[in-house]
């Protein structure tokens, strides 16, 4: 019996423990400044983002003019096997000319996110804000600071 107490004890303990603390994170004693940003209208004021979206569009309308010239040339072949040969070599550039237009969008993407992660995070460590939220992410609450962020990305 001796035994089965002194086993008991520990658990006892940390159960009383347990009730008596309180959870850090359920705390009242430490207030949180939340703020909210709106990242499509950030991003569509960004001109950094903007004249990425242009130089895709460029790269999009180049492309298809290329793909319209491939065509051409592939029906101008006059045998099936020539034409096949042809086609398989256009296609093969298709891949590698998207993977390169891919790899460098995706590039730039990332460091005007960067960019904007920056700034974002340089003005709410300014304005005291503990948190920064998608603002499409929450339903209630936080400072809206998108005007602010809009003003300084560039």
């Amino acid at each position: 019996m001796k035994k089965e107490i002194k086993r008991t004890i520990p658990y006892l303990l940390m159960l009383v423990i347990g009730f008596n603390t309180h959870n850090f994170a359920m705390s009242d004693n430490i207030p949180s400044k939340i703020a909210v940003v709106d990242v499509n209208t950030v991003l569509s004021k960004s001109v950094q983002f903007m004249a990425l979206k242009k130089e895709q569009e460029n790269k999009k309308d180049q492309l298809e003019k290329w793909i319209s010239k491939a065509k051409t040339d592939v029906e101008k072949q006059t045998t099936d096997e020539e034409k096949m040969k042809l086609a398989k070599k256009y296609d093969e550039e298709l891949l590698k000319k998207q993977k390169v237009i891919q790899e460098d969008y995706t590039n730039k993407l990332r460091n005007i996110d960067k960019s904007i992660s920056a700034v974002l995070a340089q003005e709410a460590k300014n304005k005291g804000y503990d948190i920064v939220l998608p603002k499409s992410t929450v339903l209630y609450g936080g400072d809206d600071i998108t005007a602010s962020i809009t003003k300084l990305v560039k």
